[in-house]
């Protein structure tokens, strides 16, 4: 299963930081220590939306040396969404296409029960 990598680009002090993800925490990490991020960077799904780290450009570099995928942070949104769903977080070319049925889905459920 691949690893992917967004175009998140947020400031964190001096740094631009983007998300790294993966179907699995074993591969999240195993990414991780080939890039040199520690592990007390690690973002439970406990925690936060969705296990993940917050690296930075350079590392994002490196992860796509060793074969992570670059998505947009939309695709990671949507895919980590249809993770907390399914247990996977699918493909990146259908993912906003996923959480815009998803959500017209949950709203049309909502609204027959009213």
């Amino acid at each position: 299963m691949p690893v992917y990598v967004d175009d998140m680009n947020a400031q964190y002090g001096r740094m631009k930081m983007v998300h790294l993800l993966a179907d699995s925490d074993s591969e999240l990490h195993e990414m991780a220590d080939k890039i040199g991020v520690a592990r007390k960077w690690w973002q439970s799904p406990e925690k936060t939306s969705g296990s993940h780290y917050d690296i930075a450009l350079s590392k994002k570099s490196l992860a796509i040396q060793y074969g992570a995928i670059e998505i947009t942070w939309r695709q990671a949104g949507a895919m980590n969404a249809r993770r907390r769903v399914t247990g996977e977080l699918g493909s990146p070319g259908d993912a906003e296409e996923w959480l815009k049925n998803y959500m017209q889905e949950r709203k049309k459920l909502k609204d027959d029960k009213v």
